[in-house]
């Protein structure tokens, strides 16, 4: 199925001096001139082909491609073999499953901080504009002294150091000092309340604690000092906090004895030269966690030398982000996008690091950002083109973002209207590049190609390496079909395990029983004609009228072109006897300010939805309500609400950022069966 309207007329093509100066096209012609492929292979939709097909070759280039530092044996090698047990798609922590680049060792802080000059590393902004700018020797120097002082509080190899931090610097340096030394880092940032923050650390035992005294957002100061101090006393697992003063309003202090973070780097400004433990390949590296909405979430270990090497191939193959770019992805250190960013630093970029609300007080600071440290890939959510498109049509032409050159979306599914809104808006040949992956493999499944064309509605291809397809119940793979997205080969950035799994069944029930052998990713898709792919939901929130299996994404596509409707949620509701199985889907609606959902509204999302996609598409309800609940992370959750009309408890609310709208959707006349 291609795209709706116009979608064999392309967006975005490259130029030929693009194509030949990507980082992605040195990448294929070294292969090429080397005979590591054939000469059928000519670009990247060929490559990721053959990459599948050949998964010890190709993730061996990557590694030398990226200069990986590590330690050589003395025969030369860095390892034993790249890949052991290559067909066995089971949990990587079984003997029987697949093992990457057996017996090397190597630090992941150290391929990041590999650069040491005074080009700038990581610039800071907030809502009031430019706060500081480390250079990346600076930024060693501070990872160093840091170090120095976790050694001398005993942290080693596998304790867990964790941040309670907003998206500062600080919290850059504390992940990289920590992991330094062969530490696990995990971090939430301070929106997650008590509970939320608990249901994530207090699986983990952490040895040390990092928190802030505040923050900013929507222009209001909010002080982080109580809660603290309740996160502390939770925490029976803490040999130590550290508070970092991010909001100079507000005093130090969180009712504990809690070491400054500034005292820590003038006690170790004699610290010495930064040292680094190297690891095996799988070391554990990062815990990041399920959004958990429907129980305690998932705590997934990532390990040091998968989480390097795909994000390597994602940002210089599929991102063509190199020294030269200021890097920057909208983002908290509660969501796996923080880790992505700051994995730039391994390619020598500079990372612009944003805390604050993206869009309050003022609508523009992000593109003002973008405009004044001259942005070159500019990283958002496809909610955030949404709102500019409805409230801000001309903001995109409003501020020179000459300098931006990719447009990077992910989060949901980036509607089709809005690849038309920016290539309305930003004439310039940026290339819009809509991505697909997740917490779950902190990573990718699709994403960009710097030397292909852009179609409407989809993602450009596949990920080099990752054997992506799209199942139908059956397991028969599908073309031009929305079904299951799947992955039916191992890659480096599978979680090495889950925390408190010993014996990895709850690994095992997450992705591999309903494909046995296949990882099933619990997205509903569908690979096009030109061979991209559309994400259509997530396959448990699929709709299911009369027998036709219907993606959320494919809806919300729609719903939200018309003008006064700011942004939707549909489920599906039970109707008839208890235990029937008879549905109707029932969509809410949030409207723009100023507009309320009238019959004629509703007449033209009824129209809309039945011209443009399907008669199984129209609702049988459409309620108007004044907020729609998500994810910490910032995704909507269907789920939550289809539990709250059913009058069945939501089980984690904690998970969620908005808790209290779920009580719009509780009760409503509307929704009572006769």
């Amino acid at each position: 199925m291609n795209s709706e309207g116009g979608a064999d007329q392309p967006l975005w093509q490259p130029t030929a001096d693009d194509i030949k100066n990507a980082r992605c096209t040195q990448f294929l012609r070294s292969l090429r001139e080397r005979a590591v492929v054939p000469g059928t292979v000519t670009g990247m939709h060929e490559l990721q082909q053959w990459s599948v097909q050949h998964p010890e070759m190709f993730w061996k280039e990557v590694w030398h491609s990226a200069n990986v530092i590590a330690s050589p044996r003395e025969d030369g090698s860095y390892w034993d073999a790249v890949l052991v047990n290559g067909d066995a798609m089971v949990p990587s922590h079984n003997e029987t499953g697949p093992h990457w680049f057996t017996g090397a060792s190597l630090n992941f802080a150290e391929n990041l901080l590999r650069r040491r000059d005074d080009h700038p590393a990581l610039i800071a902004w907030t809502e009031q504009g430019r706060q500081r700018a480390l250079s990346y020797r600076e930024l060693a120097q501070y990872v160093a002294q840091v170090r120095a002082a976790l050694v001398t509080l005993g942290i080693g190899v596998g304790d867990r150091v964790v941040g309670y931090l907003p998206n500062i610097p600080e919290a850059v340096v504390a992940m990289l000092a920590a992991t330094s030394l062969g530490a696990v880092w995990s971090s939430c940032s301070p929106d997650f309340g008590f509970k939320g923050v608990l249901d994530r650390f207090g699986q983990i035992g952490p040895k040390l604690l990092i928190v802030a005294n505040g923050y900013r957002y929507a222009g209001k100061v909010i002080d982080c000092r109580e809660r603290n101090a309740q996160v502390v006393a939770a925490l029976p697992s803490l040999c130590a906090v550290w508070e970092v003063q991010s909001e100079p309003t507000i005093e130090s202090g969180t009712g504990t004895s809690a070491t400054s973070w500034n005292g820590i780097l003038r006690d170790n400004e004699c610290c010495g030269a930064l040292e680094f433990t190297r690891l095996p390949f799988n070391h554990p590296l990062y815990i990041l966690y399920s959004s958990g909405t429907t129980g305690l979430p998932k705590c997934l270990v990532h390990g040091a030398g998968g989480t390097l090497l795909q994000h390597w191939k994602e940002q210089a193959l599929h991102t063509d982000i190199g020294p030269d770019d200021v890097f920057f992805y909208f983002t908290t250190c509660g969501w796996m996008m923080w880790n992505w960013l700051v994995s730039g630093l391994m390619l020598g970029a500079t990372l612009v690091l944003y805390d604050g609300a993206p869009l309050a007080p003022d609508p523009r600071i992000l593109l003002r950002m973008a405009e004044a440290e001259r942005i070159t890939v500019f990283g958002i959510s496809a909610k955030y083109l949404a709102v500019l498109e409805k409230e801000d049509p001309t903001s995109l032409a409003s501020v020179d973002l000459s300098a931006i050159r990719a447009i990077l979306s992910t989060g949901s599914p980036l509607a089709a209207n809005s690849y038309d809104f920016v290539y309305q808006h930003l004439t310039h040949g940026v290339r819009l590049c809509s991505m697909s992956g997740g917490t779950d493999i902190v990573s990718c499944f699709a994403l960009g190609d710097p030397t292909g064309t852009v179609w409407r509605g989809e993602l450009q291809m596949r990920g080099l390496g990752m054997a992506v397809d799209v199942f139908s119940d059956d397991a028969t793979p599908l073309r031009d079909a929305p079904g299951e997205l799947v992955c039916t080969r191992p890659f480096p950035s599978m979680p090495v395990a889950f925390w408190n799994d010993p014996d990895g069944s709850r690994y095992q029930a997450a992705y591999f029983e309903h494909f046995p052998g296949v990882w099933r990713h619990g997205d509903w898709a569908e690979i096009t004609s030109h061979d991209g792919l559309v994400i259509h939901g997530r396959s448990d929130a699929t709709l299911n009228p009369g027998g036709v299996r219907i993606g959320t994404a494919e809806v919300y596509r729609q719903v939200e072109q018309i003008p006064e409707v700011l942004e939707s949620l549909v489920v599906e509701q039970t109707v008839g006897s208890t235990g029937g199985t008879d549905s109707r889907m029932v969509l809410f609606v949030r409207m723009r300010v100023g507009h309320a959902l009238t019959d004629e509204i509703k007449t033209a999302i009824r129209s809309r939805l039945r011209e443009h996609a399907t008669p199984h598409h129209v609702p049988k309800v459409i309620i108007e309500v004044s907020d729609i609940p998500r994810t910490i992370s910032g995704k909507i959750t269907e789920l939550a609400v289809r539990e709250v009309i059913h009058d069945r408890p939501v089980r984690n609310i904690d998970a969620l950022a908005n808790p209290e709208a779920l009580a719009l959707f509780s009760n409503l006349a509307d929704l009572r069966i006769v």
